[in-house]
């Protein structure tokens, strides 16, 4: 199966149905075993989240998010960077990578080609010359060609223009394809990798007391991904913009032309869309009683809505019920308001009034089937079942045995060399196959050589999302580089220093024998609730926590 992953000879969704025919045939597990494996909690959180993602998309919700941000922002070259990234970020930590990047690149490229067609025009309509005759020969700069006066400085930037609003453009799509991939990390539905590790947390290690839930998660990785954010803002704008604070920053200077065009395109696009409808401020107030309902559900700090209501002997309410229940209100609430007084109104009327009209919910089953990506639910049941049959068939606890010469290395050194090799390997297979691949191996390691198995897990996890470096690594990567502005050798240019420190970021930004955040600034005070997880005793114990 990693073979097929890796060369996708098969679709991934079906080499993740593998397991049903193959494990059942060498006496591995039977049919109903492996099957169960394929429909589990995190499948289920997975299903509700998509589905709320689904409907803030089909409402355009994400583009006028977007275009609001870019208003406010400014578009300034670094600071249009800023925006773009931020925007981005931010809506894929709720709805796909792909559909952000997707939504995304449309509005980067009507900008850049307002900016690029306002340069044209100035350069066409105002030359830098003066119809008056001068000297032969000028002290200034200046060459007299037949009576006319241009000036060499003005020229050479005209010259240079073309060549700095194409590293623009390449800087501008490169910078929404890896915002996507950073800001997917953010939350724990925000991309696969984040459900491939709870759910493995769950299969692997049954009595955790949930430690890998919504609030711990994001109290880490949303810190986390602000600075790896900021960090390939930077980078991006070194290599692409250059350090011109004059330039990219506007400093002492006027808005152009350019800018001024660019950000008219901006606020056209946004005046398209209209006021708000029924519709969407439905959607927008159920997507924020998920996210408030998913933090206040076990916040780890103190004690949540469902602590006492409903988890009090068992845990019965997890994150995915909160997921379908707010899912499933999508299909009932309305789209428009109803009509609460319309038999009144009707009584009095003289002609009577057509009822024909269909009143649909805000998401419809339809929408769902065309816009839901199903393979990754087939993908994350794949990888479960492969966990559990390297557990009963003692393939786990073989490879941990293996690894124990491993103990002379210390934990935060481990944890980089594992994060390069999945930063490497996710460069040429879906982050979602690599996760399920490596995770499980990870788990059996840590446990052999007696440490935390998150302390390993989570960085492995993280890094298995930043795939930087060529356009076949994410499907964000595809997008932006299908526009036919990038190079593969552009695209690895501005990867290869983001990966590698995405890696030692992830690597050793923690320290768990002192039970404390070291190296880089990790925003320790955020991460409250989520420092249990790493009070983890060696050695450890496969069904105790």
């Amino acid at each position: 199966m990693s073979v097929y992953w890796c060369t996708e000879v098969l679709p991934l969704a079906v080499t993740a149905l593998l397991p049903v025919v193959l494990f059942p045939l060498f006496g591995i597990m039977d049919s109903k075993d492996v099957c169960m494996q394929y429909l589990k909690d995190t499948n289920m959180l997975f299903l509700g989240g998509l589905m709320v993602a689904v409907a803030v998309e089909d409402w355009s919700l994400h583009k006028r998010i977007a275009l609001r941000v870019l208003l406010i922002v400014g578009v300034r070259p670094a600071l249009l960077m800023l925006g773009f990234m931020s925007v981005t970020a931010f809506l894929s930590m709720w709805i796909s990578n792909t559909a952000t990047t997707a939504m995304m690149v449309p509005i980067v490229q009507a900008v850049l080609e307002q900016l690029n067609d306002t340069a044209e025009e100035e350069e066409a309509g105002a030359p830098s010359e003066r119809e008056e005759k001068l000297p032969e020969k000028q002290a200034d700069g200046h060459v007299l060609e037949n009576g006319l006066s241009f000036s060499t400085e003005n020229t050479m930037e005209q010259c240079n223009e073309p060549k700095e609003m194409l590293r623009m453009c390449k800087g501008m799509l490169l910078c929404v394809c890896y915002a996507a991939s950073i800001g997917g990390t953010a939350t724990l539905t925000g991309t696969g990798p984040n459900l491939v590790l709870t759910g493995q947390m769950s299969e692997l290690f049954p009595n955790n007391p949930d430690v890998v839930n919504f609030a711990s998660w994001f109290g880490f990785a949303f810190p986390n991904m602000i600075i790896m954010l900021l960090a390939a803002w930077l980078w991006l704008q070194l290599v692409f913009l250059g350090f011109n604070l004059r330039k990219t920053w506007g400093c002492g200077t006027v808005k152009t032309e350019k800018e001024i065009a660019a950000y008219n395109v901006i606020r056209e696009e946004h005046r398209s869309l209209g006021p708000m409808s029924f519709g969407e401020i439905s959607v927008l107030t159920l997507f924020c009683l998920l996210v408030v309902l998913w933090f206040t559900r076990h916040p780890g700090f103190m004690d949540g809505w469902a602590t006492h209501l409903f988890n009090a002997e068992k845990e019965y309410v997890t994150d995915a019920t909160v997921a379908v229940f707010v899912a499933a209100l999508l299909f009932v609430l309305p789209a428009k308001p109803p009509c609460l007084f319309y038999w009144r109104s009707q009584s009095f009327d003289t002609v009577p009034q057509s009822n024909s009209e269909t009143r649909t919910a805000l998401l419809t089953w339809q929408v769902v089937q065309k816009k839901m990506p199903w393979s990754i639910i087939l993908l994350l049941g794949g990888g479960f079942a492969l966990a559990k049959g390297s557990e009963d068939s003692g393939l786990s606890r073989w490879l941990g045995e293996q690894m124990t010469p491993l103990q002379t290395i210390p934990p935060w050194a481990i944890a980089i060399i594992v994060c390069l090799m999945i930063a490497t390997f996710t460069e040429c297979t879906s982050n979602v196959a690599t996760a399920t691949l490596f995770l499980p191996i990870l788990a059996s390691m840590s446990q052999s050589i007696g440490i935390n198995p998150l302390y390993v897990m989570i960085p492995c996890t993280l890094s298995a999302s930043f795939a930087f470096m060529l356009p076949v690594a994410t499907p964000p990567n595809a997008i932006v580089f299908s526009y036919g502005y990038l190079k593969v050798s552009d695209m690895w240019h501005g990867g290869l220093v983001v990966s590698t420190l995405a890696s030692h970021l992830q690597g050793w930004g923690f320290d768990s024998r002192r039970c404390r955040v070291c190296g880089v600034c990790m925003f320790s005070l955020c991460l409250g609730g989520f420092l249990r997880v790493l009070r983890f005793p060696p050695p450890v114990q496969r069904h105790a926590w």
